[in-house]
């Protein structure tokens, strides 16, 4: 019989290789229709580029940094928006395709994050939770320190 701690480290490392893969996931796709499978122009799109911010958060995820959960988690609604509204702006069937493609990984992703967040700060515990808001109100007062 397995303990608590046991299932709780088998989630967040099933919601971390989720996230990875989905994550990967989107950089290839966004690759391979900006490039060669259903490109805005003949010959590759400059849409490509598209793909560079996704490949920032990776290095954060392969390291199980806390932070970049979360920002990515808040990242994918953008590559989820052109995802929706590609899938329904009456383009190639394949371009459609790979459109709800986009859309079904963004919310993979989005839920992969969340949860590996969640999972996590229960499994810190109460303390750790209490210390990780302090700092978030802590870098919130430096910031208003800033602008004023």
């Amino acid at each position: 019989m397995s303990s608590p701690a046991s299932a709780t480290a088998a989630r967040v490392a099933l919601t971390r290789r989720l996230a990875v893969a989905c994550l990967v996931g989107l950089i290839v796709l966004g690759l391979a229709w900006e490039l060669w499978l259903a490109p805005l122009r003949e010959g590759g799109s400059w849409w490509a580029l598209k793909v560079l911010p996704l490949t920032l958060p990776l290095a954060g995820l392969l390291k199980n940094r806390m932070y970049t959960y979360r920002w990515l988690s808040l990242l994918v609604w953008l590559y989820f928006t052109e995802g929706v509204v590609r899938a329904t702006s009456g383009e190639s069937a394949l371009s459609t395709t790979l459109a709800a493609v986009q859309t079904l990984l963004c919310v993979l992703l989005f839920v992969a994050c969340a949860l590996h967040v969640r999972l996590r700060l229960r499994a810190a515990g109460p303390e750790a939770v209490a210390a990780d808001v302090a700092a978030a109100n802590e870098a919130a007062e430096r910031a208003l320190a800033d602008k004023r």
